[in-house]
């Protein structure tokens, strides 16, 4: 009777443990870091300062202390409802305290001079 007992306890145990997942749970979508948009992208200009660039894109979440001329924006969204992980990247640097440069996948419009044209990396 004992071992039955034990055995039952066991097996309900290693169930709360497993991966199994409840059919028609609803999971809330995770978001962790800086929301990077087009229009953000769109509105930064080589030459804007730092507290501009803030204005724009908000506080860095990564401010590296070896390059405090350099920011770094990051963006995921872990929808586990469509199986879905979203990711963004923008790195800003400066120089003399301007934007000289900064790096995003998100491409920006057309409406960029070839002037103010940005790196780019599509994943």
């Amino acid at each position: 009777m004992y071992r039955q007992l034990a055995t039952a306890c066991l097996l309900v145990s290693l169930a709360a443990c497993s991966s199994l997942e409840f059919p028609g749970v609803y999971r809330l979508p995770i978001d962790q870091g800086n929301i990077i948009t087009q229009e953000m992208v769109d509105q930064l200009k080589i030459g804007m300062t730092r507290s501009q660039v803030e204005y724009v894109m908000g506080t860095p979440l990564v401010r590296d202390t070896f390059n405090p001329n350099r920011w770094d924006y990051v963006y995921t969204l872990d929808d586990r409802n469509n199986d879905k992980t979203e990711r963004h990247q923008l790195t800003v640097k400066f120089v003399d305290g301007k934007l000289s440069e900064f790096t995003t996948d998100i491409k920006p419009t057309s409406e960029t001079t070839p002037a103010e044209q940005v790196n780019t990396d599509a994943e």
